[in-house]
Order: C-alpha cells, then sequence, then structure tokens
C-alpha cells in the first residue's frame, strides 16, 4: 500500500535526508553582540487535505503568500494544531499541514552580512519539517522534539525594505523508521471506507499531537561567533573543576576568554584558550532539591572571543550557567557530589488542555509549583525531550532528569532494523548535543518500553547505548523496560535497571492482595541477574477524579491509593538494598488516541488535565517529604515535616 503515497511524503519521512549533525545548538540569548526577534503569535496555517496531501508542493504553495493558494486560518504558535478549531478533521489530522509569517527585520540586520548572520531557529515542530524563506529553501528537519537552525543571511541579501515571509510544511506521519515509529494503514474495503481512506497506527498510549509546538524565533551574531561550548565539571576534595571547550566559526584568527562569575556576580575564576580548566575553591555545588539548603545553584560562564578579519575587530559574547555536580553509579547507589540520591519523582507529559504540546508559560510554571508542593526532587521526561525553557527551570531549582529520547514504541521488527538505527544515533546525537551542560540531566534514557525480548534488540541497544556513552562518558545511560527480565535483549548493556510494572491493573486487574509478591520477585530478579541499581521508573492505576467506592474497585480514587500505599511498602524495604528510585505514572492526566480503553485520555495522573489533586497526589506529598527528611542532607537538614504542613528552617523556599 506503499505506492499510494507521494514522492514528499515517501521520501521524506524517515529516509535518513536530514543533514548530518553539524556545529553547535547554543540556546538563543540576547548579549551585548547578539539580537533575537521572537516570532510567535498569529500564523497563518492551512493543511494540505488533497487526497495525495501533495498539493502544496505541487503547486509551489511557499512560492507566494499562503492566502493567495487558497483559504487559511489563524493559528497560534507555539501550539498543536489539533485541538485549536471544530473541525474533527483536523484534529485527526494525518499529512502535511502549513504554517506562513511575514516578518519586517530591523534594518542593521541586513545592512552589513559581512559582519552578521541572522539565523532562524525553531524549537520544535512536528515530525517533519520542511523551511522556506522568501520561497527559497533553506532547510529541512526529522524528528519532532528537538531544535534545528539555519543561517538565512544569503536569502535576506537585498531583501531590505520588504517583510521577510516564512514558510514552514510539517508532516506528522510516523512510518516504521522514524522515531517514535508508527505506520499508515490503508482501508480498502469499499463497503466500510470512502476510497483511499487510511488512518496512522501507533504503538506509544499518548495522542500523536502535531503542528509547531515550540518558539520560532531569529537571532544574529557576529560572522565570527561562540558555536559551541562543552562543559564537564569535577569536584576534587574542596575544589570545583570546571573543564571547557569552545567552539569558534567563521574565522582562524581569534583569542577567547573564558569567566566564572558568582551569582552575585562576583569574578570566581578566569582563563584564556578555548580549552582548559577553572579552579573553584570551596565551590557551592549544584545539590538536587531537598538535598540542601540551596539547591540548583547555578555559576555563570561568561564566554568571550575576538576576532581579526579583514582588519577588522569582530567581538562575540554569550553566557551559559554552570552547574559544579558529579554524578556516580554503583552496584547499590546512585550518587550526587558523592552522597546517596533517591529519585522520588513522578514521569510527566507535555500536554495540555487546548494547546497540546505547545509551550505554554503558565502551565511550565504551574507545574513546577506543584512538584516543589509534591516534594518531587525528579522527573523523566516520558517520551521524549522537554523544551528547553522547561529543562532550564530543572537547572535552576534542582530538579533532577532522566532525559529521554522519543523512542517508544519501538514494537515491530521493521523498527530495528538500519535505516531505524542509524536515525536513531542522529537523534543521540541531537539530544546530547542540546542538553550536554545540563547540571539537572544526570541520566540519558534512549527508550521506553521497547519489544526488548527481540533477537534484533541486543546488536540495536548495544549499538545506542555505545554511541550514546562515547557522545557522553560523564552520565549513565539507561532505557526504560517492560520485558521478562531473562529475556531482555538490551538490559546487559545499560548502567541502571529501569522496570515499568502495573501489577493489579494491566495484570491481574482488580486483584490488590498480589502486588507486593509480584513486586518483591521482581526486584529480586532483576537483581539477582545484573546487579544494577533498579528504578521503579512506572507504577500506577487510572483513576476518574470522584469516583469513590470502599471496598476499592478500579478506577476510583480509593484504587489507586491502595495500589500506591503496596507499592510503596516494597519500596520502602527494596530501597535499603538494591532500588534508587521511584516514579510515578503520571504526575497528570493526558490525552490518548480514542480506544475504548481510555475514557478521554489516560488517567492515571495524580493530578487531573486540569492540575488539580486527585487524593493519590495527598499520598505522594506525605510520602515524598518523608523520604527526603530520610534522605537528605544529614550534615545540613534546614526543613521539617509535621502533620503535612512544611515550615523552612534556613529558607523560605517551601510551599504549604
Amino acid at each position: 500500500m506503499r505506492g499510494q503515497w507521494t514522492y514528499w511524503t515517501l521520501l521524506l519521512l524517515g529516509t535518513g535526508l536530514t543533514n548530518a549533525l553539524s556545529g553547535g545548538m547554543l540556546y538563543p540569548k540576547e548579549t551585548p553582540t547578539r539580537e533575537l526577534k521572537e516570532l510567535n503569535g498569529i500564523w497563518s496555517f492551512r493543511a494540505d487535505k488533497s487526497p495525495q496531501r501533495d498539493e502544496g508542493f505541487q503547486q509551489q504553495w511557499y512560492k507566494r503568500p499562503l492566502r493567495e493558494s487558497g483559504p487559511v486560518l489563524d493559528m497560534p504558535v507555539p501550539a498543536s494544531y489539533n485541538d485549536i478549531t471544530q473541525d474533527i478533521g483536523l484534529r485527526e489530522f494525518i499529512g502535511w499541514v502549513w504554517y506562513e509569517k511575514e516578518v519586517w527585520l530591523p534594518s542593521r540586520w541586513v545592512e552589513d552580512f559581512a559582519t552578521k548572520r541572522v539565523v532562524l531557529r525553531v524549537g520544535s515542530a512536528h515530525y517533519f519539517s520542511v523551511v522556506w524563506v522568501n520561497g527559497v529553501q533553506v532547510t529541512q528537519h526529522e524528528g519532532g522534539h528537538l531544535p534545528f537552525e539555519v543561517n538565512i543571511s544569503s536569502v535576506l541579501k537585498g531583501s531590505m525594505g520588504a517583510p521577510c515571509r516564512i514558510t514552514i510544511a510539517v508532516n506528522n506521519t510516523l512510518t516504521v523508521n522514524t522515531l517514535p515509529p508508527g505506520t499508515i494503514q490503508f482501508m480498502t474495503d469499499p463497503t466500510r471506507y470512502p476510497k483511499g481512506y487510511f488512518v496512522q497506527d501507533i504503538q506509544f498510549d499518548f495522542f500523536n499531537y502535531a503542528g509547531i509546538h515550540r518558539p520560532v524565533l531569529l537571532y544574529t551574531t557576529p560572522s565570527v561567533y561562540i558555536d559551541d561550548i562543552t562543559i564537564i565539571t569535577d569536584i576534587s576534595e574542596n575544589t570545583g573543576l570546571v573543564n571547557y571547550e569552545v567552539s569558534v566559526v567563521g574565522s582562524e584568527y581569534y583569542s577567547v576568554t573564558v569567566t566564572l562569575h558568582s551569582q552575585d556576580g562576583q569574578e570566581i575564576a578566569t582563563s584564556l584558550g578555548a580549552v582548559g580548566q577553572l579552579k573553584v575553591a570551596n565551590p557551592s555545588l549544584w545539590w538536587p532539591y531537598l538535598m540542601n539548603e540551596n539547591p540548583g545553584y547555578l555559576y555563570s560562564f561568561e564566554v568571550k572571543i575576538k576576532a581579526n578579519t579583514d582588519g577588522d575587530i569582530l567581538e562575540d559574547l554569550y553566557f551559559l550557567p554552570v552547574g559544579i555536580r558529579k554524578v556516580h553509579v554503583s552496584k547499590q547507589q546512585f550518587l550526587i557530589n558523592g552522597k546517596p540520591f533517591y529519585f522520588h519523582g513522578v514521569n510527566k507529559h507535555e500536554d495540555y488542555d487546548i494547546r497540546g504540546k505547545g509551550l505554554d508559560w503558565s502551565m511550565i510554571v504551574k507545574d513546577f509549583n506543584l512538584l516543589k508542593w509534591l516534594g518531587a526532587n525528579s522527573f523523566r521526561t516520558s517520551h521524549y525531550p522537554y523544551a528547553e525553557e522547561i529543562m532550564d527551570l530543572c537547572d535552576k531549582y534542582g530538579i533532577v532528569v532522566i532525559d529521554e529520547c522519543p523512542g517508544v514504541g519501538i514494537k515491530d521488527p521493521r523498527n530495528f532494523g538500519n535505516k531505524s538505527l542509524q536515525h536513531h544515533l542522529v537523534v543521540m546525537e541531537e539530544l546530547v548535543r542540546r542538553d550536554k551542560n545540563r547540571p539537572s540531566v544526570v541520566m540519558w534514557s534512549v527508550a521506553n518500553e521497547p519489544a526488548s525480548e527481540l533477537p534484533e534488540a541486543g546488536y540495536y541497544f548495544k549499538t545506542v547505548i555505545a554511541h550514546t556513552r562515547q557522545l557522553d562518558s560523564t552520565r549513565p545511560v539507561t532505557y526504560v523496560s517492560n520485558a521478562n527480565f531473562e529475556r531482555d535483549q538490551g538490559a546487559p548493556y545499560v548502567d541502571v535497571i529501569c522496570v515499568n510494572s502495573y501489577f493489579s491493573w494491566y495484570h491481574d486487574a482488580g486483584h490488590l492482595e498480589v502486588i507486593q509478591l509480584q513486586l518483591y520477585n521482581q526486584f529480586d530478579n532483576w537483581y539477582n541477574k545484573y546487579e544494577k541499581p533498579i528504578i521503579q521508573s512506572e507504577y500506577g492505576a487510572d483513576t476518574i477524579p470522584g469516583f469513590h467506592n470502599d471496598p476499592p474497585l478500579m478506577f476510583t480514587e480509593e484504587y489507586q491509593a491502595m495500589v500506591l500505599k503496596h507499592y510503596h511498602s516494597v519500596l520502602d524495604e527494596k530501597r535499603k538494598k538494591c532500588v534508587i528510585g521511584e516514579l510515578i505514572w503520571n504526575f497528570a492526566d493526558f490525552m490518548t488516541t480514542q480506544t475504548v480503553t481510555r475514557v478521554v485520555g489516560n488517567k492515571k495522573g495524580i493530578f487531573t488535565r486540569q492540575r488539580q489533586p486527585k487524593s493519590s497526589a495527598f499520598i505522594l506529598r506525605d510520602r515524598y517529604w518523608k523520604l527526603a527528611n530520610s534522605t537528605g542532607s544529614s550534615d545540613s537538614m534546614w526543613w521539617n515535616y509535621a502533620s503535612q504542613d512544611l515550615y523552612c528552617i534556613k529558607r523560605d523556599q517551601c510551599i504549604v
């Protein structure tokens, strides 16, 4: 049935046509040498509903204003397009959609391209994107959760006095080689389906939201610029070590000066050269939330370059937050700065009413306030990289992150082929490049619940994990398994065992009495075979808020509470031995594909989709604050917990 797809759908999706990685991906910031212009807001939008989804390419919609191609809608960016309108066809749409925005650029941006470059950056667009500026294709990108950018200076030459027209075509089709993968199923029974009818099949349990999900912006740099910075920190007795490498593009003749500043602006250390080490005596270390009275301490790492180009002196300046911390894994412990760390946190989704996966600052800040209220010290970016803006706050607040790539739904043997593997390696390169300097990121996750019992999985994950370690040797690597412990082909290669289990829910539904026996056996089996620390990376039960029954029945708040209590009883015993963490599934209810097993989404959240607490939220809050008390920094306990009222001894950091 693949023959029914056109050239642009088949050729571009999952075929490795995306450019190999080159250069860095520093987050755009305004500095004395850099400017930026956000393009968020209303864009013109049109879905290509032609039978082959190729009308936009055949008619070259990018060559002229989109409104001239036919009817357009107003579409907010960033946002998923699915829930914005009343059109059910658009909510479930599969194929190409087109975005366009015309913007005026400051004249100083286009007056001298010899000393300045203008870069277009897209924070995330799901899934495959092609970008034009003034009708000229400038880049394309495969993957829906990581940023991409392109220098558009050459396209802007001669455009002074006219607006800049940016066109982005986005296709959300998933194939056996995309990440996450999927398949297109054509329905050929003419008695049941109209001609050409097809659906997108996926093997993951969240809605395949689509569109431009994160900010789009333009920014400038000098023509000789700081392209990338790599920071690796270490601790030697009472000295913090900041090892750095700065990449400069545009000239071979330049000088580099780096300076480390404290939070109050004091100069701590400085050095010359693109590669070097800064030493910090008695450093303020980066500690997780509730592990220290000053969690998430960040220094400011200033990089300044001067370059000589054709007799002109160009300067560039960039500031990077840096946290000094060290991560180590033993057979039974996860250590941060030499002290045992126990993950008590959540799994999340970028998922909200109306805006779907679109970045929304109000929801982001609300979620972090709830995490603090809950006493959560960590989360996993299930099941894809989250927005850089979210990761910034993790660094700032001391929220520890297991950074997961979009490797979810890898169930089909075809997903383990060479084409899929090569794309998976590129995705890990993009993820590590983006997040390598973040102190909050303590571990990489290369997949969630793959079909890791298949013979093909062994070589596949051995390769992906080894490649990730080669990219970053300072962090452990894992993937999240729900396979049988004896048949999991990738488990020998991970540093930490992450296990998902839903005893008394997907297994032995309704039988709470079997949870503890099965959970004890789960931990014993995994640890005895691999002798690696274990995280209970998912557990939980669907709960409809306001449903009550005693004795507890499935989908009631009482049943979810009892599931948690049974799991916690075993976790309390096993965390003394081999378990290093627990992450509830899920932080909040979220949208899924429509099925008979989902009532307007997945309801395993301890909060509703609108961020209102269920009974389980209070149970988890009580537990997490007590865990913080028992596993926190024993030499500097700065907070107390009593009767669910939180008060701070040294700092007004707690939320009541």
